[in-house]
């Protein structure tokens, strides 16, 4: 078993603080053990520890997916809904692990294609309007279709085209429903939507999704898992299906998403 640790290097104090504690235990039971510092690290891992908050295992999830490498998750942000283990539970996390006597949960993901080139996102893909520069705008002009069906026009901020695992995320926030992650579907969700009528729309993730730009003034971001990735002009097309990829979260046997759901939000309310 090929196991590696990833620690967001922001954390430097708790970092040093359980580093010795994971290498002995994964050296105790004989894992193959390295710490990862680039994505060329991951290769042949079949496991890896994350601690970090959920921007951390977002930054990691798209490449241990296309390497069918298992997630198990330290929570060292303030909300943490995407990571399994808080700090304090690092020894059961540790004995799951090296006993293999762990359950996995299988996570689907956005394919997002957009002028030749395709990305992966867990949570989500953002199109939204620019905030800053020359190219502030105050609401953009969006055309989406459906299996080539029109499902509106809108205008707005922007949308939010979300997985089950991302509709607890920046969907939630703009109004989205929450979807369980053993749902087969995706959520649309209009940013500040200048409209009486223009609601979520989940839809079923075996669809094909359009969002096409027909914005005169200026330029959008296509954000992907909480990333620019590109600029979107006049025309442009933006197609979103469900990845053949997915990500494996190692998990615990009592986990209850709802609770969770519970816990996570009365947190983050404080």
């Amino acid at each position: 078993m090929n196991v590696g640790v990833f620690f967001n290097s922001a954390y430097a104090d708790k970092n040093e603080r359980y580093f010795g504690q994971v290498r002995a235990q994964l050296c105790k039971s004989k894992f193959n053990y390295k710490t990862v510092e680039k994505f060329s690290d991951l290769d042949g891992l079949d496991i890896l520890f994350v601690f970090g908050g959920d921007g951390t295992i977002l930054m990691m999830a798209s490449e241990c997916a296309k390497r069918n490498i298992k997630i198990i998750g330290v929570n060292y942000g303030r909300v943490g809904f995407l990571a399994e283990f808080e700090p304090e539970m690092l020894e059961k996390a540790l004995e799951l692990v090296c006993s293999g006597n762990y359950s996995t949960r299988k996570r689907s993901m956005l394919e997002v294609e957009f002028d030749g080139k395709v990305f992966t996102a867990l949570n989500d893909a953002v199109i939204q309007r620019c905030t800053s520069g020359l190219n502030y705008s105050n609401t953009v002009d969006l055309r989406a279709t459906i299996d080539g069906s029109l499902v509106d026009n809108f205008s707005a901020d922007g949308l939010i085209v979300s997985t089950p695992t991302g509709s607890t995320a920046y969907s939630l926030s703009a109004g989205g429903s929450i979807l369980t992650p053993d749902l087969n579907a995706f959520i649309m969700t209009p940013i500040c939507a200048h409209s009486l009528h223009s609601r979520p729309v989940v839809f079923s993730d075996n669809s094909l999704l359009e969002i096409l730009s027909t914005d005169k003034r200026t330029p959008l971001n296509l954000i992907v898992d909480g990333k620019i990735v590109a600029s979107v002009g006049l025309g442009g097309k933006i197609t979103i299906r469900k990845s053949k990829f997915c990500l494996e979260f190692i998990t615990r046997d009592d986990n209850d998403f709802f609770n969770k759901l519970f816990i996570k939000l009365s947190i983050w309310s404080k």
